[in-house]
């Protein structure tokens, strides 16, 4: 065994299914034991609609969450997002019970019936290569957009999920021309492509995996940047591992090495982001 794969000693999955969950109420406990059993740390969410979860935790207990997840044969086989850091990256753990896995606030969406369709990392890299017309559509965050997204992807400008329906409103082209969506894991593009069709798009497809699985199978091919993640790595690399990103402590906005350099940055106190969004920042200067 390597130096490198000792160090690394901490196993990172995420992993999603939209799914009914009739008896959501009643799986917390058990996802509650199994996950301290295992010291597991992280984020499991239960929905009506499915499960949402992030762990990370050593590989045998890794390994024996997947048994426990493959014995209720709903839950069985989740594709997962998987990576390594030598450290934990995540505070504590937490199982909750929500509404949705990914907030949307449309009920009538709801890809356990239906959604859009998927493009293979490769194809999609393919068809880049090739210069295909294409709208490259990105469903994040804007503060997870300024720290790497596809070459020639369009921003959307939204602050939340919530406001994609709205955005794609005002989203101009022929409503023919193939669109391909993409997100972090592929979760919020299986709602974000019901809400495109919806709108009358007609070709509309997301990439498997997400962007992980993107990088994963091409090595990150006309990516630019990083891609963010949720917990204390903050973003990985093509190669998905942690890269220099930090969070600002006060507003939790991701943060490059430009701006951990800039005058607006203050360890502790204020980042170029609060800083600009606060006055009184302005009077310290």
């Amino acid at each position: 065994m390597s130096v490198e794969s000792i160090r690394r000693n901490v196993v990172n999955i995420a992993g999603y299914r939209f799914v009914d969950l009739s008896d959501r109420d009643q799986l917390r406990q058990p996802f509650r034991e199994i996950t301290e059993k295992l010291n597991l740390k992280g984020t499991i969410l239960l929905s009506p609609n499915g499960i949402n979860f992030f762990l990370a935790g050593e590989q045998n207990a890794i390994d024996e969450y997947i048994n426990f997840l493959n014995q209720d044969e709903r839950l069985s086989n989740i594709p997962l997002h998987i990576s390594y850091t030598d450290y934990q990256p995540f505070k504590r753990m937490l199982v909750r019970l929500k509404k949705e896995i990914i907030a949307l606030g449309m009920d009538e969406i709801r890809p356990v019936k239906h959604t859009g369709e998927f493009i293979e990392p490769l194809e999609f890299k393919e068809w880049l290569d090739q210069n295909r017309e294409v709208i490259v559509l990105d469903t994040r965050n804007d503060y997870e957009l300024r720290i790497g997204t596809f070459e020639n992807a369009i921003d959307l400008n939204i602050k939340s999920f919530r406001e994609f329906p709205e955005a794609i409103k005002n989203l101009d082209g022929n409503k023919s021309t193939p669109v391909v969506m993409f997100c972090t894991g592929g979760i919020r593009c299986e709602k974000a492509s019901i809400v495109m069709e919806n709108e009358g798009w007609s070709n509309v497809y997301q990439i498997k995996g997400g962007v992980l699985g993107y990088f994963k199978e091409t090595g990150g091919a006309h990516w630019n940047g990083d891609c963010f993640v949720f917990d204390q790595r903050v973003a990985v690399g093509k190669d998905l591992n942690e890269t220099d990103h930090e969070m600002c402590f006060a507003c939790r906005e991701p943060l490059t090495k430009e701006d951990l350099c800039s005058k607006k940055y203050s360890v502790e106190e204020y980042c170029p982001y609060c800083y600009e969004k606060n006055s009184i920042f302005s009077l310290i200067a």
